[in-house]
């Protein structure tokens, strides 16, 4: 289970760097096993000019290699109509468009389920710790005294 929560903090990342590049229509897809696909997810989403889509690729690069996480393969850069990072788990395409129109993956990969962003990034539960109170003075912190010079 470890892997999952570790891929969903990856794919999170990945759509915050979008996000705070202003990407327009932010999108998620969990691909099924079954359905032959090559990763678990893509994340997609449009800019709107070639300019805003070359920052939003670099900063999803950015903000995962931070985590450690190096792009294994990637296209589109320099045209900037549709840019795709491949991260094998997980892929981000980030589309003009016109280009997100005219391949329509969402409908490609309609047997996908598609996740709204606050899903990802909704935080887990924090667990309930039972506080031990120590009793004796010497646990208690001691406040710092000052010096006169």
């Amino acid at each position: 289970m470890r892997k999952k929560d570790d891929l969903q903090h990856q794919v999170s990342e990945a759509l915050l760097a979008c996000q705070d590049k202003q990407a327009e229509n932010v999108a998620i897809l969990e691909l099924e096993k079954d359905s032959g696909a090559f990763t678990d997810y893509f994340v997609m989403c449009s800019g709107a000019n070639p300019r805003q889509i070359q920052a939003i690729a670099d900063a999803v690069d950015e903000r995962l290699e931070a985590l450690g996480l190096r792009v294994t393969h990637s296209e589109g850069y320099k045209q900037a109509e549709w840019v795709l990072l491949d991260y094998v788990d997980f892929v981000v395409h980030i589309f003009s468009e016109k280009a997100r129109q005219f391949y329509d993956l969402e409908r490609l990969w309609k047997s996908a389920k598609r996740l709204e962003p606050a899903e990802l990034l909704a935080k887990p539960k924090a667990r309930r710790t039972t506080a031990i109170k120590s009793t004796s003075s010497s646990a208690a912190p001691k406040k710092a005294r000052k010096k006169k010079i």
